[in-house]
Order: C-alpha cells, then sequence, then structure tokens
C-alpha cells in the first residue's frame, strides 16, 4: 500500500517535474529489518516512479559492509541522497511527516547544482580545512526541524569538508542520550558543541566558526 496519498503523489510529481539534472537516493537497510526500515524503504520506492530524473539503490547494512563503509553509514535505515558525486548528504531515519518536505528540498538542490547559500557562506565553507559534521536531531512532528536540516545540507552541498545528517531521535535513542536531546531541532557540531532550535543561516555559520575555533584551543 502507497505511504503517500494520490493528492501527494501528484504534488510531488509537479515538483519535480522541472529537475534538471539526475539524482540517486541510496538506502541501507537489513534482511532482519529494523525500526521503520521497512516504511523508509516503501517511501523511497515511491518516488522514482515520479520523475525520470530519480533513481533508487537499496542495499543491505550487513552483507554489503564495504558499501556501507564506503558512504561512512554506521546506522540504519539510511539514505543517501547524492548526484554525480557524494555531498554528505544524509538522513538516519524515515523521512516522513514534516521532514519529507527537506527531502524534497535536498533532491531539487542537488538536481539544480544550487544551495542558495550566500556568498558568505559559500566562500567560508569552501575554505574549510577541517572536517565538520552536522546532526541535526528531529522529529516528524516537529515544524522547525526541516529548516535546520535543508541548513545542514546545504553546508554540506558546498563543501567536501561538511557532512550533513538528519537523526530521528526515536530510531536513535542511544544519540539522543549521548547528546542530551531535550528538545528538536538539536544541531550538534563534531560531537561537542550544540545549537538550539530553528536559527538563521549567519547563525549556524558564526556557531561552526566557534566550534571550530575551540577545537584548535584544546
Amino acid at each position: 500500500m502507497p505511504l503517500m496519498s494520490d493528492k501527494d503523489r501528484e504534488a510531488v510529481r509537479k515538483e519535480f517535474t522541472q529537475l534538471p539534472n539526475p539524482v540517486k537516493l541510496v538506502m541501507f537497510t537489513q534482511e532482519n529489518e529494523c525500526m521503520y526500515c521497512r516504511e523508509t524503504r516503501e517511501l523511497l520506492t515511491e518516488l522514482p516512479t515520479l520523475s525520470d530524473k530519480l533513481s533508487l539503490e537499496v542495499y543491505d547494512f550487513v552483507k554489503d559492509k564495504d558499501k556501507a563503509e564506503a558512504f561512512g553509514v554506521d546506522k540504519i535505515p539510511a539514505t543517501v541522497v547524492m548526484g554525480g558525486e557524494d555531498y554528505g548528504i544524509r538522513y538516519y531515519g524515515i523521512p516522513a511527516g514534516y521532514e519529507f518536505a527537506s527531502m524534497l528540498m535536498a533532491v531539487k538542490m542537488i538536481s539544480s547544482g544550487k544551495s542558495e547559500l550566500s556568498d558568505e557562506s559559500r566562500n567560508y565553507l569552501k575554505s574549510l580545512e577541517k572536517e565538520v559534521h552536522l546532526q541535526v536531531f528531529v522529529t516528524p512532528t516537529c515544524p522547525y526541524c526541516p529548516a535546520m536540516v535543508v541548513l545542514a545540507h546545504q553546508m554540506a552541498f558546498e563543501s567536501p569538508k561538511v557532512q550533513g545528517d538528519m537523526v530521528e531521535i526515536s530510531e536513535f535513542p542511544h544519540l539522543s542520550h549521548k547528546y542530551n536531546v531535550m528538545g528538536v531541532p538539536r544541531t550538534v557540531i563534531n560531537g561537542k558543541h550544540s545549537v538550539e532550535g530553528r536559527v538563521p543561516e549567519a547563525m549556524l555559520l558564526s556557531q561552526i566558526k566557534l566550534a571550530l575555533y575551540n577545537e584548535k584551543k584544546s
């Protein structure tokens, strides 16, 4: 049974009408499926039926261990959204509810080749010498979360040094506990520095700079 209603499918089809370049979704699951692995696979399987620019590859997290390691995938369900290259855009957990919108945005961004970030952000991100890992903790019912996921993905798109992850907290409670996630969205930078709530692009950029400065000092 399709997870999307006919109305939603038609809306997505219209969104994808003008996709200029191909986008590939790479999903990792396993034979004994995890929480929401089946639903995630079903949702992703529907998307390529709505545009000939979209394709899907599904791998077994255990049997295709080398592939998972190549993508740096360490938990499932995991989805990589990529074009001709891997931009470090990751979804850990089902991109459902409000997060479905961020998935559509990632597809459109990669297809168009434009992040829409400011010149200041783009120039800084392209000059990065150190790795930046952005983990945005979300729930599907949080209306403020997709904006932070999109922002993390935009930054990942602009720099090979940045990886942007959506992490759905109910599917990965050990990470929620590890990073003391009491509310969402919460963006964790390099596992040490955190940003609470929805913040504008300039503020997230300044927090990345602060996190890297503190790392340099320590």
